[in-house]
């Protein structure tokens, strides 16, 4: 695979993909040209020589806080949750190295016959040598969500920015969908988000990533080309960080 040499603003990048990012139309599962379409993205930045982490979701196959509809303990539903994250991985990682981009898995638990378990040290090395490292399992753990295994990872692999891909194009006062002609913030604090409880994004992730003064990125994985505008400096959706809205 030949990269390209094009100035970027990053090195390092940790994507956050919900479950649902995999939908398109259908109602649940995966959708192949939705799976093409983000996996020819990525595969984009990529070749532009950004090393790449990816944190999915399971949501379209399966979600733990969904377990009282089931009648089943909250604690196996989550578990089942970061199986299907697993799912979604599989098929992304084999979409990926469709495109020519190299992809692994490393899942937060032990399934080495399906997924390397994660380490540290392992998917640094994968990044460093051009690998793309897709996280599944969430972080093996019941009662956290894949947001807070998102800021989780880009502390540990060191990422510069953490770019969640939603439906909606950036963070609102209040639910778009709900309330048309709110506002939409270019930038907004950390701080904001906890204090007005902000749902775009879980709460812990947030503080974690006010902690670590790790910038996060809300924007619609919907419109083709935003992560390559954003890693290239456009202004794009919003960005959560320590200053203030301009």
């Amino acid at each position: 695979m030949q990269k390209l040499t094009v100035p970027t603003n990053f090195k390092r990048i940790l994507i956050k993909l919900s479950g649902e990012a995999l939908l398109g139309e259908k109602g649940s599962g995966i959708n192949p040209g939705t799976l093409k379409s983000i996996s020819d993205e990525i595969h984009s930045v990529h070749l532009l020589g950004v090393q790449i982490g990816v944190v999915i979701g399971g949501g379209n196959i399966f979600r733990g806080v969904t377990s009282a509809e089931y009648n089943i303990e909250r604690v196996t539903a989550d578990r089942m949750g970061m199986l299907a994250t697993v799912i979604n991985a599989l098929a992304l990682s084999q979409s990926l190295n469709s495109t020519g981009s190299l992809a692994c898995v490393m899942n937060a638990f032990d399934i080495n016959q399906v997924a390397e378990e994660y380490r540290r040290e392992k998917a640094l090395e994968y990044l460093d040598n051009g690998g793309i490292v897709i996280f599944s399992g969430g972080t093996g753990n019941p009662y956290f969500t894949t947001d807070t295994a998102a800021t989780l990872r880009a502390v540990e692999i060191n990422a510069q920015v953490i770019l969640k891909a939603t439906h909606v194009d950036g963070v609102y006062e209040r639910d778009p969908l709900k309330n048309p002609g709110v506002k939409r913030f270019k930038s907004v604090t950390y701080n904001t988000v906890l204090r007005d409880k902000l749902n775009i994004i879980d709460m812990t992730a947030v503080s974690m990533a006010m902690e670590h003064h790790i910038p996060i990125i809300v924007f619609n994985i919907g419109k083709p080309g935003n992560i390559e505008k954003i890693i290239s400096g456009h202004k794009v959706g919003t960005i959560i960080t320590g200053e203030d809205d301009d």
